[in-house]
């Protein structure tokens, strides 16, 4: 890379600004003042502060402690870590507002305050061998987050990032609930799982083999819930956290780079200037107040797509869950032909969904711009358009890799409305930047995208609204092979994955059974808790396209299916009201002027009180989809029932074993 005599002269006049005093470095608080994080250089004992010291920062939530003086840096060439050894040279605050709508997430409309600093460190020395590096922070209501900027300097020729040297020093044996993953290629697709943050250490910690993916759920009880996260991934690879020290007796998580693929022994290659990713710690006193938050879409690019006029979440029907069950009840591969996947577009038609989700099998892995011959997808298409309903198609994330630029302005030609991309399964730098172009491209072929096999969300749907949602979650298509999907996992994500964004679980089943009636079969599967639980997960997870993934016959004539066909896809406004990880979730979401109510449980029979305080002036009708007196036992069973409410009422939900509760409210007098 060239140096520029602009960049040479900014490397100068760095290294030449007076040092600013430890005592100087101003704290950032929150605009409510209740986070604040101090930034400081913890020079080693007897050391001359000019000689630099490790930068570190900590964070207090109510005037506790929850995260101590914790190390930051960067990790650059084979130099040592840039940050360990550094003077602060510059201290600048400032605040904003990030005010912004959304189109298909949990609001419609976001207006989130925040107070930031921005230090400009250097390491000690003279002359164009000080290497310069900015820390960009941020103080919101919800959370904090910073990031690394390297600018263009003298010394530096191009980036070549080994990882971070940036740690979270817990104040206290936090509980997690923690994403274990055995490698940098995986679908991020297992349970969260509940543990000390001392167990993760490799002297007879459960889990020190593991990775652990975002998010990473924590409560350090009498202070905080927390959640770490990333956002803004663009140019570089995922982060992951384990212990660095390997003692029992630490609470301390460091972040491990996801490596590129080329050079394992690098994280992220590029030009100057480099930012990293966002580094989020969200903070709040109910594990729900951090499903509530914005910050992955705040800390985000704004929407890169000039008309998403378009992009129009809704539900789908789909034949891979059911097996490609026929109209003659009959399942299996000899169905998956144009026939049988028309009577999958009529009952979409006939349930007012907007789509049908056709899955893999209509092209071969090698070559997805030729059809083989099962399923016809123009024709497909053509006779979804007679009935209103629009088809989404699946393709293998390595053949989109290679055959983007020609695949996708024919299905733009065929009048296909989304790509559903599976076994994406990376995340380096050249993963991440994979879902980028194929947002970009996609969008620039009206087509939308629903990502399987891959990370957690982080923000992408601002930048490209046309990006709908993620699997990234331990779903129903786990009844199929196994015992893993329950109701204590459903209850779980809703804390932790959903904190993230938009997860297609693929709900809907209506084959309900006990815990010991279970039994695992790719034809018909079954689904462990109840149907009115199945129901209030359109509620309780957050998904602007939203599979309806049962066979039709499952549906036809039976009464909770009503609530399928009235649920909205997205959201103005949600309220997480209630719940702990792995016990119960209550959730209320507004769409328009009707509201929304779904609430979940683990194994545990329970009575759910939801005060109705959100509700505007004005009586309203609540139609309540609830677990039948039988549920506990016979798990199809939904008693629904009417009810007028107003602000002033207080719902009642019996939850039985593995149940649930869905309810609409919509002003009295409406449909």
């Amino acid at each position: 890379m060239k140096l520029t005599f602009a960049a040479l002269f900014a490397s100068c006049l760095t290294a030449s600004l007076p040092l600013v005093a430890q005592s100087a470095i101003p704290a950032l608080t929150s605009s409510n003042g209740q986070i604040e994080v101090r930034f400081a250089v913890d020079s080693a004992a007897g050391t001359d502060a000019t000689e630099g010291g490790q930068l570190t920062y900590s964070v207090h939530y109510k005037g506790k402690a929850i995260i101590d003086a914790s190390p930051m840096g960067l990790e650059l060439d084979a130099l040592p870590t840039l940050g360990k050894r550094v003077v602060v040279k510059n201290a600048q605050t400032g605040s904003g507002v990030d005010d912004y709508a959304l189109t298909n997430t949990k609001v419609s409309h976001v207006h989130d305050a925040y107070r930031s600093l921005t230090l400009t460190v250097a390491e000690p020395g003279a002359g164009y061998a000080v290497r310069t590096m900015v820390v960009e922070a941020r103080a919101y209501d919800s959370g904090v987050a910073f990031r690394y900027i390297v600018p263009r300097q003298f010394g530096i020729s191009g980036l070549h990032l080994r990882g971070e040297g940036t740690e979270f020093r817990f104040s206290d044996d936090d509980a997690i609930w923690a994403l274990a993953l055995p490698s940098y290629r995986s679908s991020y697709e297992s349970e969260y799982v509940p543990l000390q943050i001392s167990s993760l250490s490799n002297q007879g910690g459960v889990a020190s083999h593991f990775l652990i993916g975002m998010p990473l759920l924590l409560h350090q009880p009498g202070a905080a819930w927390m959640a770490l996260m990333e956002a803004d991934l663009e140019g570089s690879s995922a982060m992951y956290v384990t212990n660095p020290t390997g003692s029992w007796t630490g609470h301390s998580l460091s972040v491990q780079l996801s490596p590129r693929w080329d050079e394992p022994h690098e994280a992220v290659r590029g030009e100057l200037p480099y930012h990293s990713a966002w580094r989020i710690v969200a903070v709040g006193d109910t594990p729900g107040a951090l499903a509530e938050a914005n910050l992955l879409t705040d800390l985000s690019p704004a929407s890169r797509v000039a008309d998403p006029s378009w992009i129009k979440p809704g539900k789908a029907a789909w034949n891979w869950w059911a097996d490609n069950v026929d109209n003659a009840g009959q399942a299996g591969d000899k169905n998956f032909n144009t026939a049988t996947m028309k009577q999958y577009v009529d009952f979409a038609a006939e349930s007012g969904f907007p789509y049908f989700f056709l899955d893999a099998g209509w092209s071969s892995i090698a070559d997805i711009t030729k059809m083989n011959g099962t399923v016809d997808v123009p024709e497909l298409v053509r006779y979804a358009a007679t009935k209103n309903v629009k088809v989404w198609i699946w393709l293998y994330s390595e053949s989109v890799m290679r055959q983007m630029k020609d695949a996708f302005p024919l299905y733009e030609k065929w009048g296909v409305a989304g790509l559903k991309i599976d076994f994406v399964n990376r995340d380096d730098q050249e993963g991440i930047q994979f879902f980028y172009d194929t947002a970009e491209y996609a969008a620039a072929h009206h087509l939308m995208v629903d990502f399987h096999g891959c990370h957690t969300p982080w923000g992408l749907m601002r930048t490209y609204p046309n990006v709908m949602s993620y699997e990234a979650v331990l779903g129903l298509e786990q009844n199929k092979a196994g015992r893993r999907d329950t109701p204590q996992g459903r209850t779980t994500f809703a804390f932790t994955r959903m904190l993230a964004g938009p997860l297609d679980y693929t709900a809907g089943a209506f084959d309900n059974v006990t815990e010991g009636q279970f039994v695992a079969r790719n034809s018909a599967p079954m689904a462990m808790g109840t149907r009115a639980q199945q129901l209030a997960l359109y509620v309780v997870f957050e998904n602007p396209i939203p599979m309806v993934s049962d066979s039709p016959q499952h549906y036809r004539g039976e009464p909770a299916f009503e609530f399928l066909r009235e649920v909205p896809a997205t959201w103005d406004e949600t309220h997480v009201l209630a719940g702990a990880p792995g016990e119960f979730a209550t959730v209320a979401r507004r769409h328009g002027n009707e509201w929304y109510v779904g609430s979940i449980t683990n194994w545990t029979e329970r009575t759910v009180d939801v005060p109705l305080t959100f509700l505007g002036a004005g009586a309203y009708t609540a139609e309540v989809y609830a677990d039948g007196a039988d549920a506990a036992t016979q798990p199809k069973q939904v008693a629904i029932h009417k009810e007028q409410v107003t602000t002033a009422s207080v719902l009642k939900l019996k939850l039985a074993p593995g149940g649930g509760a869905a309810v609409r409210i919509v002003p009295a007098g409406g449909k």
